[in-house]
């Protein structure tokens, strides 16, 4: 991906978060929000056609995955991937976006990342190194190498469209992107042009955002829809209280498409996204290294081997620490007795003592979900308007149930639901996929 975002530490990653924030901002969220409806008002069109002569199995992995593709494409980058029509075909972005994390951490390639690449990395020229990868005979890298050169590709034909857009001036981006200029990628070409010499980030490194943040928002929010979904479809009571909240808010308003303040002032809505996030973090863990010698405090100390009571530990430079996001999450001395159980009414009514008294670093509804600190998730505002948009879009018009076939979450990094039944993919594992039964939702008395 390059020096995105993701993979810079220090003063450089800091200077990069600081040009990437205001585009995150609640104010670019409220400007980004009819995009977002134009976008997933299509999306709610298709599913309907699909079933309007009556229920119907419907893989919603595959269209949260398309609709997050389309959502960041155009909020993102001004720029379309999909029209989001059942027959059209995908974008080859959208394949090597979904398919990167398996191909990235299967076993053999996980070895070759920990064993092989430190020792290589580095070595030549970046040609050189593109003719060793292309000689060697395994399969699974070719397949990596190939979807690397999609997003490249696909991240320089977005860019140079961006800057050509610009250069032409604001009647062009109003009246030819996407967006009409108001797209993250053009935000963020303004702050850095206007941005003072030191601060401002070189072309590699604005090209780099692109593949990283597709990257980062894609999966993730299309999982923990896709989340949400499935366990709606096995809660029916829940799935009515949210429809009926969403309907009532939309009559209330006198439209479909309720904007930034209106969707965030939905509690029930909101109890549902907080609470399956706090479950079921789509990223369950993450790994850090420490860079500089430091002393991590204890919340509860432990015993050492030699009997004495640890209220801190030395971690010196270099050290991995392993972070389980999930466990703090369901920790039952935080959440309490129920805290592996599903239960969004725990965000209507105050929160226990224990959550505050925890200080749980994470910037979102004191969890670790988005993390915290220095390296929190950039685009959690983002994450939550995506979700709250489409499900308000969906609900009012759709029923979903299970469909009977045995839904399971793989971990590939971050949690992806396929089912025992799934066909076998190139790779040799099952098939992404979560089959529901759709049909059209009974209309309602709003």
């Amino acid at each position: 991906m390059g020096n995105a975002v993701l993979g810079t530490i220090g003063d450089h990653h800091r200077n990069q978060r600081k040009m990437l924030t205001p585009v995150f901002s609640i104010a670019h969220m409220r400007e980004m929000t009819p995009i977002f409806h134009d976008v997933v008002r299509r999306l709610a069109k298709t599913i309907v056609r699909q079933v309007s002569q009556g229920e119907k199995e419907i893989d919603m992995l595959s269209w949260m995955t398309r609709t997050a593709l389309e959502l960041i494409g155009q909020s993102g980058y001004g720029y379309s991937f999909d029209t989001l029509e059942p027959d059209a075909p995908l974008h080859p972005f959208y394949t090597s976006i979904k398919n990167l994390n398996r191909a990235a951490h299967n076993n053999a390639m996980v070895l070759a990342r920990y064993f092989i690449l430190p020792y290589v990395y580095g070595v030549g020229s970046p040609r050189f190194q593109r003719a060793v990868v292309d000689l060697i005979p395994w399969k699974k890298l070719h397949e990596l190498r190939d979807m690397t050169d999609v997003m490249h590709n696909t991240s320089l034909e977005i860019f140079a469209a961006t800057k050509q857009a610009m250069e032409k001036g604001d009647l062009a981006e109003k009246t030819t992107r996407v967006g009409a200029g108001k797209d993250i990628m053009s935000v963020l070409l303004k702050y850095n042009a206007s941005a003072s010499e030191k601060e401002r980030l070189p072309d590699d490194e604005l090209l780099a955002q692109i593949s990283a943040l597709t990257f980062a928002a894609m999966d993730t929010t299309s999982n923990s829809l896709s989340r949400i979904l499935h366990i709606l479809s096995e809660n029916p009571e829940a799935q009515e209280k949210l429809r009926d909240e969403i309907r009532a808010a939309q009559a209330d308003h006198g439209t479909e498409e309720l904007d930034y303040d209106a969707l965030n002032a939905l509690p029930y809505l909101d109890a549902v996204c907080r609470e399956t996030l706090r479950l079921y973090a789509p990223i369950p863990f993450l790994m850090r290294e420490a860079q500089a010698d430091t002393v991590l405090p204890l919340s509860n100390p432990i015993v050492s081997t030699d009997g004495k009571p640890l209220h801190e530990i030395l971690v010196p430079k270099r050290t991995r620490i392993m972070m389980s996001l999930l466990h703090c999450n369901r920790d039952p001395d935080i959440w309490g007795d129920d805290a592996a159980e599903w239960k969004p009414e725990r965000w209507m009514s105050p929160l226990p003592e224990s959550v505050a008294r925890a200080r749980v670093p994470g910037v979102y509804s004191n969890l670790m979900t988005f993390m915290g600190g220095g390296r929190s998730c950039l685009g959690f505002k983002f994450s939550q308007l995506e979700m709250k948009v489409v499900l308000c879009h969906l609900l009012p018009a759709i029923q979903v149930a299970p469909s009977g076939r045995k839904v399971k979450w793989q971990l590939n990094l971050l949690y992806q639901p396929t089912t025992e039944d799934a066909e076998l993919t190139s790779i040799g594992d099952r098939k992404l996929q979560l089959p529901l039964n759709i049909s059209l939702a009974e209309p309602g008395s709003q």
